[in-house]
């Protein structure tokens, strides 16, 4: 595990009330990266000056700073972003790639246990920890009814081969599903690791406020290609279990306009085919990536 080689990339925007504490976390690490390259999407606030205050006191840390769009890109924005990471890595030696968002904490033990993981599974493609945030001073699981195959954007650890097979991600929103679906597909497992917890300080979606958010992932879900029926029993499932919750006309609507707009979806039938499958078998009570 000690000659293990990995690289991190952290899009970031606006992030500079929790930034510090992502850098804190990862100089504590017992295994330090071969590199992390943290691309400043443009941001408007002191963001810039502590990254590069870090980068000059981590000679493992690169800063990419990014002109300013001028709004936030969801979805497809975070992606332009990582790649901008992604290319500055030749010649960076890896085994194991990271994609980390800026507002996360985690102990110093963090990629050590995850890397665990992946040397006892050689069949793991896709893992991460469970990202959580914090309520009355206990660590609550932000989303505990993501499917079992699911590893949130947030912290998603891809193995080398796992990733050259799987690779490019869409920039569009549904990216961080298209991936673990088409790595599936590929026959490789995805999960999240139980055991491992990552503190979150800023809400998902907390930048485009609680309709976008969910409107969003409506879309993501209609990108990706999520079957009709098993959408419109997703929302069903949403709206009985949060009574009064508009969370469920939100998400519908989102995967709605898709249609509506003609929006192009996941450019791999053979993707969409699979998840569907999944999607039915899940419908019919089998067994899948669904669980």
């Amino acid at each position: 595990m000690t000659d293990l080689k990995y690289a991190v990339i952290t899009p970031v925007r606006d992030e500079a009330e929790y930034i510090a504490e992502t850098v804190e976390s990862m100089a504590a690490q017992t295994l330090p990266p071969q590199k992390w390259v943290v691309v400043d999407d443009g941001s408007s606030d002191r963001t810039p000056e502590i990254l590069d205050a870090a980068s000059a006191k981590y000679p493992w840390i690169e800063v990419i700073h990014r002109l300013n769009r001028g709004f936030r890109k969801s979805g497809g924005g975070v992606i332009e972003a990582f790649y901008d990471g992604y290319r500055s890595l030749n010649g960076t030696k890896w085994e194991l790639l990271v994609k980390l968002d800026g507002d996360l904490s985690f102990a110093a033990d963090y990629f050590q246990k995850c890397f665990a993981h992946f040397s006892a599974d050689r069949h793991l493609g896709i893992g991460g920890g469970v990202v959580c945030v914090s309520e009355n001073g206990n660590l609550v699981e932000e989303a505990p009814g993501d499917p079992p195959f699911h590893v949130r954007g947030a912290t998603k650890i891809y193995a080398r081969a796992c990733w050259e097979q799987i690779s490019p991600l869409i920039e569009a929103p549904g990216w961080d599903t298209i991936d673990e679906v088409k790595a599936n597909m590929l026959g490789w497992t995805t999960r999240t690791f139980r055991d491992l917890k990552l503190t979150q300080h800023k809400a998902t979606g907390a930048g485009d406020g609680a309709w976008r958010n969910w409107f969003k992932n409506g879309l993501a879900n209609y990108v990706t290609g999520y079957h009709p029926a098993f959408m419109i029993a997703k929302c069903i499932k949403r709206a009985t279990s949060r009574p009064g919750s508009l969370e469920w006309i939100a998400l519908w609507a989102g995967f709605c306009s898709g249609y509506l707009k003609s929006v192009p979806r996941v450019d791999d039938a053979r993707v969409i085919r699979y998840l569907r499958q999944q999607q039915v078998r899940r419908l019919s009570g089998r067994s899948g990536i669904y669980g």
